[in-house]
């Protein structure tokens, strides 16, 4: 959805609330608020139910993160750049829901000439009720993300043409959110639990690139030539490395872990570590 020179490379999440210059001033509650590497600011709204001045409200929340960007003192008023984001479940317009306009991208423009006046407001807008592409007419990348976020409700299985890394990441995130507390909390545990046994496995694996740098070094001194030295070292850096991940391989087997999963932490075969029991 956005332009190729505001792509976000980072994102820092800021405070979701915004109040008024007063007590009594009406406050904002966005659903995500992010600033980017560059200094780009990003409002997500999600929308399920009709809102009859949606698009007051969302001019009314774009008035915050412009303000904040005052500073005290000596400024020039200069802005970064603030665009709003609107995920609808709902038609602003039933006028125009035969339409299959789905994504609108509004602007500050001059009318005698439509040229642009400013690109430090912009507001985009999906209508998913107007999004009616079945799976097997999905073409672009952005289609994949309107269809995921439209029917996935409604999946049982991911789809066939929504296979690539960010969909799993998207669709476990998904599952993780369906967690209930006690559910959340076990996951978390589980989590902690790999994260260490990674950390463990990356020292092992160094210490045995280490140990397996010093026996190529050696045998390849014995041999005192070089095609020598190159042989030890290849050598052993593999002793080194696979003695490690068979350690690890047998502590892993011991907490518990699954063959399977092992191999994937360690790229030992799955046969190699029932071996190891």
């Amino acid at each position: 959805m956005l332009p190729e020179h505001h792509r976000i490379q980072d994102l820092t999440y800021r405070k979701t609330e915004h109040l008024g210059d007063s007590p009594v001033d009406r406050k904002a509650i966005f659903d995500l608020y992010c600033i980017s590497s560059t200094g780009e600011h990003f409002i997500v709204e999600i929308q399920r139910a009709k809102q009859k001045y949606f698009k007051d409200r969302s001019i009314f929340y774009l008035s915050f993160p412009i303000r904040d960007q005052a500073l005290t003192g000596d400024w020039d008023f200069q802005l970064s750049p603030v665009y709003l984001v609107g995920v609808l479940d709902f038609v602003f317009d039933h006028a125009e829901e035969a339409s299959n306009r789905y994504f609108h991208e509004v602007k500050l423009i001059e009318t005698g000439t439509n040229k642009l006046f400013s690109d430090k407001v912009t507001m985009m807008y999906l209508e998913l009720p107007k999004f009616r592409k079945m799976e097997d007419q999905l073409e672009s990348h952005f289609e994949k993300w309107l269809y995921a976020f439209k029917n996935m409700p409604a999946l049982h299985d991911r789809p066939r043409k929504l296979q690539e890394r960010i969909f799993t990441r998207l669709f476990e995130a998904a599952n993780i959110a369906q967690f209930s507390p006690i559910e959340r909390t076990e996951y978390e545990d589980s989590l902690k639990v790999y994260r260490d046994l990674k950390n463990s496995l990356d020292t092992a694996l160094e210490e045995g690139r280490e140990q397996g740098l010093e026996l190529g070094r050696a045998q390849g001194r014995e041999v005192g030539l070089a095609e020598g030295r190159a042989q030890g070292r290849e050598q052993g850096l593999a002793e080194g490395a696979l003695e490690k991940a068979r350690d690890i391989a047998k502590n892993l087997l011991h907490s518990g872990i699954e063959p399977q999963k092992i191999a994937d932490i360690t790229g030992l075969s799955v046969q190699e570590i029932k071996g190891l029991r």
